[in-house]
């Protein structure tokens, strides 16, 4: 098998060197007899961070079926949460890749790593549930106290733009003399031509 090693340190320095996370990978890809295919490190990136170069070009030579597995020192290197673990996770399960994490005793490869994995998703499956009643009870709470919800609504002068539009201004212009967006500009234009094509047929 190939395996893809991923590793990471959230600062330069201090203490933290990914080669002592990449010498345990290496000696256990030795360990399986796995050829590694390649080895993806982010050096001083956070956990948090939307963007990690690295984890982005493991997931990309993922989508090319690079390797058949990929194997990280602990969950908490390579996920930014339990919604992108198991995001990941069924995407490389999708493709045939499985996953390890080492020091947390995770195995996809096997069936006990497999039944884990479901137990994984079952708590995403929770937490996204939670988030979701937490927003209804906001929602429901905001509506008690008797706030609107969702944006304002815009007092549009239809026959104002047309009569602008008429008058050779263009959208930005009639956008910034009114106030409004663009798009509302176009979409009012839309409507003003819908309106004057329904009068003409009547």
């Amino acid at each position: 098998m190939k395996a893809a090693i991923y590793a990471r340190v959230s600062t330069n320095g201090h203490g933290q060197d990914p080669a002592l996370q990449t010498r345990e990978l290496e000696a256990y890809c030795h360990t399986r007899g796995w050829e590694i295919a390649g080895t993806y490190v982010d050096n001083g990136v956070s956990g948090t961070r939307e963007r990690r170069p690295e984890l982005d070009r493991l997931l990309e030579d993922g989508h090319r079926r690079k390797f058949d597995v990929v194997l990280v020192w602990k969950l908490d290197r390579f996920a930014r949460s339990l919604r992108h673990l198991v995001n990941a996770l069924a995407e490389f399960e999708a493709r045939g890749i499985a996953f390890v994490s080492l020091r947390d005793n995770l195995d996809l490869s096997t069936p006990a790593g497999r039944l884990m994995f479901q137990e994984i998703g079952a708590m995403g499956e929770f937490e996204r549930s939670l988030i979701q009643e937490r927003v209804r009870a906001g929602l429901r709470n905001a509506v008690r106290k008797g706030r609107t919800l969702g944006r304002p609504r815009v007092s549009v002068d239809l026959a104002r733009i047309g009569r602008l539009h008429t008058q050779g201004h263009s959208v930005r212009a009639i956008a910034a003399q009114l106030g409004y967006s663009r798009s509302l500009v176009h979409k009012s234009l839309a409507n003003h031509a819908a309106l004057r094509v329904a009068d003409a047929a009547d």
